[in-house]
């Protein structure tokens, strides 16, 4: 698993958060087609950072709070990872205020929500069943770790 964190000002508590990550992508393994799939790669930036890839790979100039990339979609490739979870820091802390919860919970939402993406989940663009299955995994997954 590789984490790291980009932003130069904020801080995270990487032990913490593998420790999550590993009990999420455990309780997911059966839902995962390759089984050759052993690692994930999670980013911690700025806003002005995932603003860039936002506009980059989703033609939306404006700062978001999570991006997956799968390396799962597409024509099958042998690969041992999933792809990559971009979390802005900057947007989670703001979430985390206006939702009054703590920081932790709402970055365990956002690691949640870009894995379940990396493993084919959506809920843009989709019927309203598909991403209602996407809301009620987060909620599973987060009530099983938090």
């Amino acid at each position: 698993m590789d984490l790291q964190n980009n932003h130069p000002k904020k801080a995270i508590q990487k032990k913490q958060i593998v420790r999550k990550i590993k009990k999420i992508l455990s309780d997911l393994e059966s839902e995962i087609d390759s089984p050759l799939v052993t690692e994930v790669s999670i980013v911690f930036t700025t806003d002005s950072d995932i603003q860039a890839l936002n506009k980059n790979y989703r033609a939306k100039d404006k700062p978001t709070d999570v991006l997956s990339f799968s390396l799962l979609e597409g024509a099958p490739v042998p690969t041992q990872s999933l792809g990559d979870v971009v979390i802005s820091l900057d947007t989670a802390e703001r979430q985390a205020k206006v939702l009054g919860v703590p920081l932790d919970d709402e970055l365990l939402r956002l690691l949640i929500h870009g894995l379940l993406h990396l493993i084919g989940y959506d809920h843009e663009n989709v019927p309203k069943e598909e991403a209602n299955r996407m809301k009620a995994r987060e909620d599973e997954l987060f009530n099983l770790i938090a």
